[in-house]
């Protein structure tokens, strides 16, 4: 009667040491699959480079939303995402969200394949080079994994309250009024909110009435509240993309 129960019990503690080495394969394969966090490109802080760039740093210090207006080339975007990996890398907030409004040329964000997430990643380009230039290719993606950047297309950001984090809003000259709302009206405790456009690129889509322009209007006077305008002699992308601002904003061509 004693065999039967001592090769039992020998087959059991076979099945838990087998068991037990395929957990530690699988926890080993997912830490391998997770990228590592390399050194951060960017080691100093970032400078501001023109006039604009220096009331936008001022405000980004000081105060709760700013709106960044004015042409492209100005920074506006870059210098922001450089500023919030500067924040986060300093312990101050735990997440960045960044999101932009879902203006498309051509097909729409349904027909683009993939998940969710992976339609939404063209429009976030921009701001992935500028991630990528301010932590580094590998810590941004691990950024990603980890959920301490997460992209939120504007149109599900209702019902949810975004504290201890910097919100990044691209391109919003082409939000709606009440996307618009429903954007600021997320703000919570420790929050900062970077909202930047350019009115002169609205899109017809939006009928021509852009939220940017009723935000800035109902409340940039406020006292947590910072409006920066950029001139076109601020744009620092290169000389011909002054000149190419210039000649599509100047008087019109006879």
């Amino acid at each position: 009667m004693s065999k039967p129960k001592k090769s039992v019990a020998r087959q059991t503690r076979r099945d838990v040491r087998a068991s037990s080495r395929d957990h530690s394969k699988l926890i080993a394969s997912v830490d391998r699959s997770l990228p590592q966090a390399p050194t951060p490109v960017r080691r100093e802080p970032v400078k501001p480079l023109t006039a604009g760039q220096k009331r936008y740093d001022v405000a980004i210090a000081s105060k709760d939303i700013i709106f960044g207006q004015g042409p492209a080339g100005t920074g506006k975007t870059w210098y922001a995402v450089q500023k919030a990996a500067e924040a986060y890398k300093a312990g101050l907030i735990r997440k960045i969200y960044v999101t932009r409004p879902a203006i498309e040329v051509g097909e729409g964000m349904g027909f683009l394949p993939g998940e969710l997430d992976e339609k939404f990643a063209p429009y976030l380009i921009p701001l992935k080079e500028a991630f990528c230039e301010a932590l580094g290719s590998g810590h941004y993606e691990y950024c990603l994994k980890a959920g301490v950047i997460e992209p939120v297309p504007l149109a599900f950001i209702r019902g949810r309250t975004l504290k201890d984090a910097w919100v990044l809003a691209d391109e919003m000259q082409n939000a709606t009024k009440s996307e618009f709302k429903a954007l600021l009206t997320r703000i919570g405790e420790n929050a900062k909110f970077i909202v930047n456009g350019d009115t002169s690129q609205i899109d017809e889509k939006i009928g021509g009435s852009s939220g940017l322009e009723d935000a800035i209007r109902r409340i940039g006077n406020h006292s947590q509240v910072s409006v920066i305008t950029f001139g076109r002699s601020e744009i620092v992308r290169s000389g011909l993309c002054q000149d190419i601002v210039e000649a599509y904003e100047g008087p019109k061509p006879k």
